[in-house]
């Protein structure tokens, strides 16, 4: 199953642009490492601590995501990529809830298991 996936993610993703859709980025918050959230204060002029009052919370996992959806950072010309099908799998259902590109995947994968 997992041989097939990046011959299906190329398929799938030649024929959806994620720009016109952005569901992920409307829909989910990605993790906000220390890295990330330096970068992303440096970028806005701001420091660490006023950003993460900002725009950010600890969630369950004790990772720092978004207050609200969709992306304070989306872009109106959906700039903000998806990357993550094999990084995190448990997500990878929850992902296909929103992202049309996600779903059809699956659901080729599935077909292609007899499901």
């Amino acid at each position: 199953m997992i041989k097939q996936l990046p011959e299906l993610h190329e398929d799938v993703f030649s024929r959806i642009d994620c720009l016109s859709c952005a569901n992920c980025c409307k829909n989910h918050s990605p993790r906000f490492k220390i890295p990330d959230i330096k970068r992303i204060a440096k970028f806005l002029g701001m420091k660490e601590g006023v950003l993460i009052e900002k725009y950010l919370r600890l969630d369950e996992d004790n990772d720092y995501v978004l207050q609200h959806q969709p992306c304070t950072f989306l872009g109106s010309d959906n700039t903000i990529p998806m990357k993550m099908l094999l990084k995190r799998p448990a997500l990878t259902p929850k992902n296909a809830e929103v992202c049309p590109a996600v779903f059809e995947v699956m659901e080729k994968l599935s077909e292609g298991m007899g499901g």
